[in-house]
């Protein structure tokens, strides 16, 4: 049986079969494919009813409570805070805190320093008292740590703000850097993206060093002097780290002697440079961050609050904001709708909606029009590359993504739009510009190329996760992928793509995960690539994938990782199991040929019989990532997208393996 539809669209499946339910092992007499049969059906039925009207999909975005906190002390900055916004605020804040008094960055996982200290200033904001047992808890725990003194750059700039802390013992990065050529290490286009978005705005706001009156103290914050502790990765000084620290002094040492008239040019350019880069709906880049800083940045530089730039900006923040059925405000750091509908239209192609159903087509023409064809921040290390790609969020035209790229291609081909020759000139467009977006050791970042030097993150400023893009495992397969349906994987790049691949496979027999959690998301996503590639599923590199994946495999049949993964050997490939990761490891192993094996069924009725009645899967875990370790993310649609796709290749097969549907669809690009 295949999710069909009825001739109004509806999906029809078996009604002899009996649902499987949480909690209740899958019905043996029925066997794995009849459970996997009605699961398929159920997903398909709860993933269409979830589709925007306009076409899109678009899931939850949590990350952790530093982006409420920081939301509310913005606003405390500004002088907009208002008392409803603030308790719901709060509300969701309070919902996060762990039994020993901490926050932490993932579901399940340790306290964490600045994230609790965040926390705790929002809640002081909200008015909780010191000496209520949560907020003692977290006091305490925060001085235990080495209080606000060992908390990261970041949040004593927020401490700064308010004159918690002192600017003179920040690390300095000077505003005249958005002056430095492209060649020079510390050039603002060395950081990536993200990184380079907020340190443009920061400049702005560590040259002005503005001082907000405090509305509280934080003694019960700073811990008794005591031997030097510090932060993670501080331990192993070399002779570079030495040397930036020396760059550090210089920075702050030539706040003394500089050029007036030059630092009057260098803020104007910071300027132009945020207020270029703002999009349509107000926001900067579709994420969070960047807007916060550089609402504050243009605010210091003259902007009033009803100006149009600021406006608009205050006014997108406004629109990540998720509302709870308890009253609670959740703000997300980004919106992910063109990730989700081409995910979405993916799983739904391959568990069976026939090519022209008409969500498949909507989804497809909201696609198309979102298509980036203006020229972004990429351009600077490809100058003479025609745009075409897309970006993950609403709105953000200065970065489209290389990895949605790849996949809003594989998307679009799985659907039979009525107008192809669109679809064809958009995808023309995208391969091309995504073959040129390859660094020159053949593999893709997510949103420049070469984007690989190492002196940005060893500055003492940037202590807040990955500053640069290198070429990724997940990222690089996704594009393989893309160019083994659209025709091109004989093709040079893609054959040098195929190599960077292999050349990048762990020992173990795993692929590490840059944009998801983490050996178990990178090898879900090498495997289907390398098949889709031409490699044999008799290969070396295919063969030790297989065995990593089934020694990894949980006693329930589930696969599971956790975040700690990133730093611990211990936990790769060990966590909980999750809808998502049994899915990833799901698509790996049916791609390689392993469909009857006893892992793919143990694997597929733990899907069945963990999904809800709804056609849902619940999934309280971080499967995502932003910087791995210190910035992870739960998007709440992967835990509905990824177990459909993998459900849907167990009964159907892999389109794009070769005999597949996609792999006979061949397009000369």
């Amino acid at each position: 049986m295949t999710a069909t539809t009825d001739e109004n669209g509806g999906v029809t499946g078996s009604p002899t079969l009996v649902p499987t339910h949480a909690g209740e092992p899958a019905a043996d007499e029925y066997g794995t494919r009849a459970v996997a049969e009605q699961a398929t059906v159920r997903a398909v039925q709860h993933l269409l009813a979830r589709q925007d009207e306009q076409g899109w999909w678009k899931g939850d975005l949590q990350t952790n409570v530093t982006m409420d906190a920081e939301d509310l002390l913005l606003r405390e900055f500004l002088g907009i805070r208002d008392a409803a916004t603030t308790e719901a605020t709060a509300r969701h804040i309070r919902s996060e805190q762990q039994p020993d008094g901490t926050w932490a960055t993932f579901h399940g996982g340790p306290g964490e320093l600045s994230t609790t200290i965040e926390a705790y200033l929002a809640l002081r904001l909200a008015g909780d008292q010191p000496d209520a047992p949560h907020m003692a808890g977290a006091a305490a725990w925060v001085r235990e740590q080495g209080g606000i003194a060992a908390s990261r750059v970041f949040t004593r700039i927020w401490l700064a703000l308010f004159g918690w802390w002192r600017w003179e013992d920040l690390p300095e990065m000077p505003p005249e850097i958005i002056f430095l050529p492209k060649w020079f290490p510390l050039s603002i286009h060395n950081f990536g993206c993200w990184a380079r978005q907020t340190i443009v705005p920061l400049t702005v706001v560590s040259a002005e060093r503005p001082v907000r009156p405090a509305p509280f103290s934080l003694h019960e914050l700073r811990a008794e002097p005591s031997p030097f502790r510090p932060r993670p990765g501080e331990g192993r000084r070399s002779v570079w780290d030495a040397v930036f620290r020396r760059v550090d002094r210089l920075a702050r040492s030539y706040r003394k002697v500089a050029v007036r008239p030059l630092r009057r040019a260098a803020l104007g350019a910071c300027a132009r440079w945020i207020v270029e880069r703002q999009e349509n709906d107000g926001c900067w880049g579709g994420i969070q961050p960047p807007a916060v800083y550089s609402v504050i940045a243009l605010h210091l530089l003259g902007y009033d609050l009803g100006h149009p730039v600021l406006r608009a900006g205050l006014e997108s923040l406004d629109a990540f904001a998720v509302r709870g059925g308890d009253g609670s405000r959740m703000v997300e750091a980004c919106q992910s709708p063109v990730w989700d509908t081409c995910l979405a239209t993916i799983a739904l192609a391959d568990a069976g909606l026939r090519p022209d159903h008409p969500a498949l087509v909507k989804a497809a023409d909201w696609m198309l029009g979102e298509q980036v064809v203006r020229r972004g921040d990429w351009a600077v290390q490809r100058p003479q590359l025609a745009p075409g790609g897309w970006a993950f969020e609403f709105h953000n035209d200065n970065y489209p993504d290389i990895d949605d790229t790849a996949e809003v291609v594989l998307a679009l081909r799985r659907v039979r739009h009525p107008d192809p020759e669109r679809v064809e000139r958009a995808v023309r467009r995208a391969v091309r510009w995504t073959l040129g977006m390859q660094s020159g050791n053949g593999g893709w970042a997510a949103f420049d190329a070469d984007n690989t030097g190492s002196f940005p993150g060893r500055l003492p400023f940037c202590d807040f996760g990955e500053v640069t893009d290198p070429p990724s495992a997940d990222v690089t397969a996704h594009v393989v992928e893309m160019l083994a349906v659209e025709g091109v994987k004989d093709g040079a790049r893609a054959r040098r793509g195929v190599s960077w691949l292999l050349r990048e496979q762990e020992p173990g027999g795993s692929w590490f995960g840059r944009w998801g959690v983490n050996h178990v998301y990178g090898t879900g996503a090498v495997v289907p690539a390398l098949i889709a590639a031409g490699i044999d599923p008799a290969h070396a590199a295919i063969r030790r994938a297989v065995r990593w994946l089934v020694s990894v495999q949980n006693d329930d049949g589930g696969w599971g990782e956790d975040l700690r993964s990133y730093r611990e050997e211990d936990w790769i490939g060990r966590g909980a199991s999750t809808a998502s990761q049994t899915a990833w490891a799901l698509l790996a192993l049916i791609a390689a040929g392993e469909r009857d094996t006893d892992a793919v069924t143990r694997g597929v009725d733990w899907l069945a019989r963990t999904q809800r009645e709804d056609g849902s899967w619940d999934e309280p875990w971080f499967t995502g990532t932003g910087f791995p370790w210190d910035f992870s993310i739960n998007y709440h649609l992967y835990r509905q997208v990824f177990p459909l796709t993998a459900l849907g290749r167990y009964l159907q097969g892999d389109p794009v393996a070769p005999g597949g549907r996609l792999a006979h669809d061949s397009r000369a690009t």
